[in-house]
């Protein structure tokens, strides 16, 4: 009779999760004690890291990625990343030492005595098995509910348990498949497809589930057969069309006043893949203008439910744009040139115009460059002067919680070594997730961190003027120096002061992950 530690390695080597994020305590060392040699795994320096790590790998690869934390220190330390894999539906199975199972009751220490309410509500489904024997079902239930529900999951495991028999039951778990489909029946389709058709003037807000079910492309085709301006959704952690394309109308304002005012004057508003809506600023309104209509489209059951207005249809919305695109087959008018680069803005003094970056980026690195971008007060300059036009090119902390920057990028780069990434890093957010750059340097990931330094947090000024409290301490943090930081945990990196200098950085090609520090001038987010 296997192992129950024998039996979970072969079914999470069956499910394809033999990249393991962790860092390991007492109570996780039997369960990566024989680890198999196809499994490899991603040592962070701190639990935080280790989940953005993850998160980064698991949109990139777009399948599961398992995490090992260490009971409940180590998975309070980390519920800060997880907040973000949470907003960006990100498909991960975290489990957890526990303390052995006669030693819970009493709270011998790192015991955990109620280990699933943890991470509760954070997680989509939590639970620790009552007896040995469940475990590898249990495991099972949290990778199936990881990919179902496109939301981490978390298991609890008494670190006795992997060395007991498995039980005869047990290997039928090893050959279990869970699928999903979510097509729309008949009259939902003709339905939809009719309020779709009898539009005169529709508008499409895509949301990021659409670039991480690599629907990318098939946006495009639908937005063209269309014809109307498309948004991509508010608090947005992916890019869902190329965001230089004629009738690309940018990211939506967080505000549902704002949002209202960009849709006056549609009498249909088509969202696919995202909630309805992710609000941030405070600035109330109606929620649409009179006569707008809003459909819509989500494999986000909760998503569908807990939208204040418009009727919602839970369905895949691959399936929903195949629908609709093949309703459309006439192409319509030709969507015309993608809209040019306005130069630059620069900066006066030595510092550079975060615009100035951009482009430099922009043009020195590959078009297919995958971005993971952390750095919040630059917003508005990043969107004025990138140009992405490939599936996967854009990667931003979903619920707005520091720290995924550095961490997701080095999770990206794993998970997609044949594509160029670069992390883009505000000197304030760089900290949360700054161990990221040792693991980044043990797997030699050819990955390049662009730091942006201008020694404040800068969201935060604008959001105190926002909110009318410009006297706010702490926000000012004076005399970082990021490269001596990156060469100690062993990341080669250098100080570029002009244009010319970064460019000439960037166009290097190395295959080791490096660090440019530049320092630029103050900016908005909008």
């Amino acid at each position: 009779m296997p192992s129950v530690r024998r039996l979970c390695h072969e079914l999470l080597e069956r499910q394809g999760l033999t990249t393991v994020f962790g860092n390991p305590g007492s109570n996780e060392l039997p369960f990566l004690a024989d680890l198999p040699d196809s499994f490899h795994y991603v040592l962070g320096l701190h639990e935080g890291a280790v989940v953005g790590m993850a998160d980064g790998y698991a949109q990139a690869t777009g399948r599961p990625a398992l995490v090992n934390l260490h009971a409940a220190s180590g998975s309070g330390n980390a519920m800060g990343a997880l907040t973000n894999a949470v907003a960006s539906r990100t498909p991960l199975v975290v489990v957890a030492g526990q303390q052995v199972r006669s030693a819970i009751g009493p709270e011998a220490n790192l015991s955990n005595v109620d280990a699933p309410a943890l991470m509760k509500p954070l997680v989509g489904w939590a639970a620790e098995p009552a007896c040995a024997e469940d475990v590898p079902r249990a495991l099972a239930q949290a990778v199936f509910e990881a990919e179902l529900q496109r939301r981490p999951t978390y298991l609890s495991v008494p670190y006795d348990d992997w060395a007991a028999d498995a039980g005869d039951n047990a290997l039928a778990v090893l050959d279990r498949r869970v699928g999903r489909a979510g097509v729309p029946d008949a009259e939902q389709g003709r339905r939809l497809a009719e309020q779709v058709a009898a539009a005169r003037r529709p508008a499409l807000v895509l949301g990021g589930d659409i670039d991480s079910a690599g629907l990318f492309d098939e946006a495009v085709r639908l937005a063209e057969r269309l014809g109307g301006p498309v948004w991509a959704a508010p608090s947005q952690f992916r890019l869902p069309f190329p965001n230089r394309h004629p009738l690309f109308r940018g990211v939506l304002p967080a505000g549902i006043a704002p949002v209202c005012e960009a849709f006056e004057g549609h009498d249909l508003v088509l969202v696919l893949g995202a909630p309805v809506f992710r609000y941030h600023e405070y600035l109330p309104g109606r929620y649409l203008p009179e006569g707008t209509r809003l459909i819509q489209v989500t494999e986000d059951a909760s998503a569908a439910a807990r939208a204040p207005m418009g009727e919602a249809l839970v369905a895949d919305p691959g399936a929903v744009i195949e629908l609709l695109v093949e309703l459309l087959d006439a192409p319509g008018e030709p969507a015309g040139a993608f809209r040019p680069v306005p130069e630059p803005a620069t900066a006066e003094g030595p510092r550079l115009h975060p615009e100035q970056v951009f482009a430099a980026l922009r043009d020195e690195m590959p078009e297919d460059t995958a971005y993971v971008v952390e750095s919040t007060s630059t917003n508005s300059s990043w969107w004025r002067q990138m140009d992405l036009r490939h599936p996967g090119s854009y990667y931003f902390p979903a619920a707005g919680g520091l720290g995924f920057g550095l961490p997701g990028a080095v999770g990206v780069a794993l998970g997609r070594p044949d594509r160029p990434v670069v992390g883009v890093v505000g000197d304030g957010s760089a900290n949360y997730g700054i161990t990221a750059l040792w693991t980044a340097a043990q797997h030699r990931v050819p990955l390049t961190v662009v730091l942006l330094r201008n020694g404040t947090y800068g969201a935060l000024r604008w959001f105190s003027g926002l909110l009318g409290v410009p006297d706010a301490p702490g926000l000012d943090i004076p005399g970082l120096d990021f490269t001596r930081v990156a060469e100690g945990y062993g990341v080669r990196s250098r100080h570029v002061g002009g244009v010319e200098e970064l460019r000439a950085a960037l166009a290097e090609r190395p295959d080791h992950p490096r660090l440019i520090q530049v320092d630029t001038a103050l900016t908005t987010p909008s």
